[in-house]
């Protein structure tokens, strides 16, 4: 357990030869906050082709696959001036760590990994993993991928859809790991135990509303585990998947909401679901107004130019709430 109590985490790219960036958990006072960011996007320019903004049949620059439209238009992961921005407005909010989606060795997330943790090395950000279910993944690929990722200076990871996998499996592979915190994706922190992770963590913003981050705080606290709920401003996938459930963001009102629950919870961290997770519509980046997409206009009282980030801006509110 414990492999990792005190937080100091690092972010840097060894490929990149890029110095670690270190600090204690909350560095800024209070807890820490995360947000899930996505390096997934393409376009032919940088990449070849359209990536991730063509599924569902959509056709970019003009049809995009998500129910908002980002004010950037249509980016590649790759391209540098893109990622500076990102990086650059995460900081900004006074986000401490940018947990960066990761599909397994060789993926394409991977390949772009140095270029965001460089970049957000130099704005003094963290970087964290957020190990997503690739293809065969198991517990022992898990652990030696987080090995290989510890050596470039990595301490930090988000296993998502951990549930799949039975907790004695979990356990026996991560009782191999020392010097890092790894966090199950799950709101029940006896699972999280039972499978000898550090901490818990939602992700989920469609079916975990707030209402029980008190209780699974409380008792993640007992347990000794770190307590990461997630919130997030609205659902709304439509566009990319064709689910049909949403989760309207009622001008704001739904992340304030959220935001709330979470700072009652008392939490080692929050997470935010999501900074650029455009498919779900979870994104807190700046979105376009106009024409047959969603837009953010009206969002606390904002119009305009000013509500393009709107969630931007109250995400650097809420925090400034949780550390006074």
């Amino acid at each position: 357990m414990a492999r990792l109590r005190i937080a100091a985490l690092v972010c840097a790219a060894a490929a990149a030869g890029t110095a670690a960036v270190t600090g204690t958990a909350g560095g800024r006072g209070g807890a820490e906050v995360a947000v899930f960011y996505y390096a997934w996007w393409g376009t032919p320019g940088h990449d070849g082709d359209w990536r991730h903004w063509s599924q569902y049949g959509s056709r970019p620059p003009g049809a995009v696959a998500s129910s908002f439209y980002p004010l950037r238009g249509p980016y590649s992961s790759a391209d540098h001036k893109v990622v500076r921005a990102h990086m650059r407005e995460i900081a900004e909010a006074g986000v401490d760590t940018v947990v960066v989606s990761w599909w397994g060795p060789g993926s394409p997330e991977a390949a772009r990994l140095p270029l965001v943790a460089a970049t957000a090395a130099a704005r003094g950000l963290r970087v964290a993993i957020h190990i997503e279910p690739w293809r065969d993944r198991t517990p022992a690929g898990v652990t030696a991928a987080i090995g290989d990722l510890r050596g470039q200076g990595f301490t930090d990871f988000y296993v998502y859809d951990s549930s799949l996998t039975p907790d004695a499996e979990w356990a026996a592979a991560l009782s191999e790991l020392h010097g890092v915190r790894v966090f199950a994706n799950t709101p029940f922190p006896g699972r999280a135990r039972a499978g000898g992770f550090d901490g818990l963590y939602t992700y989920d913003v469609y079916v975990y509303n707030g209402d029980s981050f008190v209780r699974m705080c409380a008792s993640a606290r007992r347990l000794g585990l770190l307590c990461a709920p997630s919130v997030g401003p609205g659902y709304d996938a439509r566009a990319a998947t064709g689910d049909v459930r949403t989760r309207p963001r009622r001008q704001g009102a739904r992340y304030d909401a959220m935001w709330r629950r979470a700072i009652r919870a008392k939490p080692d961290l929050v997470t935010i679901t999501s900074y650029n997770e455009w498919h779900e519509g979870t994104q807190i980046e700046s979105a376009r107004a106009g024409g047959s997409y969603l837009s953010y206009e009206g969002a606390y009282g904002l119009h305009g130019r000013a509500a393009e980030r709107a969630y931007v801006d109250r995400t650097a509110y809420w925090i400034e709430r949780l550390r006074s």
